[in-house]
């Protein structure tokens, strides 16, 4: 089948004020405060590299006044050559019933060193009255003491107009006067904030076109900083941008507090690819991939799937018919090339596959499968389909599957032959394993294998952290003076899903499926198991996943 290339649709460049646009990501502040999300001062200082090569126009690094991480994170970072981000401390206006020189947190933020400093303060007039509970007046006064107070200490000052949006739809004089008198206090921008994140997209563009026409505000002293309550952050903040704002805020993969920020590895490509305005540049943009999940990994967070343009799902086809239309022509299901922002098409196999899917699946895993006939693909569609009826779920075992594919393809290759259909490496014979509660409460697993491999039998006994690793360790024992090149490969992930059974009679009767992750120096990859047994299905996934090993070192011996 023809594969044509993606055709780019004519996208015409947005009708709005700024043709560039300032990336501020606040994922090494904002992004910390959300749960399960923390960072050593080691893993801010690396992501602050990695968004620096990326290309984003301000980083900001934490809240020194809070904590001594975030003043030895400035301390550190200070001392760094960045290309093309500038640093930026985050603070308060300060305390009530004081001044700005005498405030430890201002303080604090001046001592930084660093030039570029947010700070913020309220534009609700219910937190001055209900939270601070000082005068609407005096509220005004912190903001303007304070960020007089840092211009005249040389700094470029980012005031952030928290709970902007819910102030103006309660006080709508109040809230404008807050960011006019940033403004005239010298505020480089004022950051208009959806901090409780219950605005609408339509809000958003009435409240900031007002601020333009009605109070006659300049639009490129303003930016846009959205939470994402009601998942809409990334929409407010291209609406924002749509309006004419010029300076976007937001956390790679939008961490945050409760339901997180704008999400910026959506925002960029959006503002970059469907409305041609420079963010960062396409040729940056093509590592955006590569960057969004190399900070879950810092962050030891698993990636979102289906995340758009950057999860492992976005270009992902399992609708035969779909997979059949992206073959022809990709832009038929795909609203951009993938390789735009480093991610790439895949296949998956399931019940719903077709015939489309399985060419496109075996080519994408470097497998020809252009010597069947057309009665054996249809023969091979069946086998999937019977298997994932049974469990199986090849979509999420790479691995598995082009065992599977060999083994098959080569079967039908050799069926009349009388030759050796594939590779049998070492056979089974029998195993067992135990696990055993000893005194001190502590848990003791061995397994014994035994195997046949080039006509020796082998009968070896391994213990390990739980049952599945003792298999492992005794499958690895046994083969390991057969085939050495077994040591450089490891396993990294173990998942078990209890599957629905019309068979099984009650939930522990259930069938499970296991998927292990493995490893070596070149790359990764999936195997399987089924049954009724989460042993025997851990078996069939150690097994799968040893053998794809020996497979590929088979391959790349023939090719020397």
């Amino acid at each position: 089948m023809t594969c044509l290339t993606w055709e780019k649709p004519t996208i015409k460049k947005m009708n709005v004020n700024n043709d560039y646009i300032e990336i501020y990501d606040t994922t090494l502040r904002d992004g910390t405060q959300g749960e399960g999300f923390s960072l050593s001062i080691d893993d801010k200082l690396m992501i602050a590299e990695i968004l620096d090569e990326l290309g984003i126009h301000f980083i900001e690094g934490g809240f020194p006044a809070s904590n001594s991480k975030d003043r030895n994170f400035f301390e550190l970072a200070s001392k760094k050559k960045f290309k093309n981000s500038r640093l930026v401390a985050f603070g308060s206006t300060r305390r009530k019933n004081g001044s700005a020189k005498d405030d430890a947190g201002l303080r604090a933020l001046n001592e930084t060193g660093i030039k570029y400093l947010a700070i913020f303060g309220k534009s609700w007039d219910l937190h001055v009255k209900s939270i601070l509970k000082i005068s609407l007046n005096e509220n005004l006064d912190m903001i303007a003491d304070s960020i007089d107070f840092l211009k005249h200490e040389g700094k470029t000052v980012f005031f952030d107009a928290e709970h902007f949006f819910d102030g103006f739809k309660n006080n709508e004089g109040y809230a404008v006067k807050s960011i006019n008198i940033a403004l005239e206090a010298g505020a480089n921008k004022v950051i208009l904030c959806d901090t409780n994140g219950g605005s609408l997209p339509h809000e958003i563009s009435k409240m900031i076109k007002r601020l333009n026409l009605h109070y006659g505000i300049d639009l490129n002293k303003l930016g846009i900083h959205c939470h994402n309550d009601i998942d809409c952050a990334t929409a407010n903040t291209i609406t924002a941008a749509l309006g004419g704002i010029n300076h976007i805020q937001g956390t790679i993969n939008g961490y945050g507090e409760r339901t997180g920020n704008a999400n910026l590895s959506i925002v960029i490509p959006n503002l970059e690819l469907k409305m041609r305005l420079k963010a960062i540049g396409e040729d940056k943009l093509k590592d955006l991939v590569k960057i969004s999940r190399l900070i879950d990994e810092i962050a030891n967070n698993i990636p979102v799937k289906n995340m758009p343009y950057v999860g492992e799902s976005a270009f992902a086809h399992k609708a035969g018919m779909h997979a059949h239309a992206v073959l022809k022509n990709p832009s038929s299901y795909e609203h951009i090339e993938p390789t735009l922002v480093g991610n790439h098409r895949r296949f998956l196999i399931s019940d719903l596959s077709g015939k489309s899917n399985i060419e496109a699946k075996a080519k994408e895993i470097g497998f020809d499968l252009s010597k069947l006939t057309a009665s054996q693909e249809t023969e091979l569609l069946n086998k999937i389909k019977e298997l994932e009826g049974r469990g199986f779920n090849f979509e999420s075992a790479d691995g598995s599957f082009k065992i599977f594919l060999n083994r098959y393809s080569l079967a039908n290759d050799n069926k009349n032959t009388g030759g050796e259909c594939f590779k049998e490496y070492f056979k089974l014979l029998a195993f067992r394993v135990n696990v055993e509660k000893t005194t001190g409460n502590n848990i003791f697993s061995e397994a014994v294998v035994m195997i046949e491999v080039k006509s020796k039998a082998e009968h070896v006994v391994a213990v390990g952290d739980g049952p599945v690793n003792a298999l492992d360790n005794a499958l690895r024992k046994a083969l390991v003076k057969f085939y050495p090149v077994l040591n450089e490969m490891k396993l990294t992930d173990f998942k078990v899903r209890v599957i629905r059974s019309s068979k099984a009679k009650s939930g522990t009767a259930s069938y499970v499926r296991v998927l292990i992750e493995s490893s070596d120096k070149e790359d990764k990859w999936t195997t399987l198991g089924v049954s009724e047994n989460i042993i025997e299905a851990s078996y069939m996934a150690l097994v799968d996943g040893i053998i794809y090993k020996l497979d590929k070192e088979m391959v790349k011996a023939g090719n020397k």
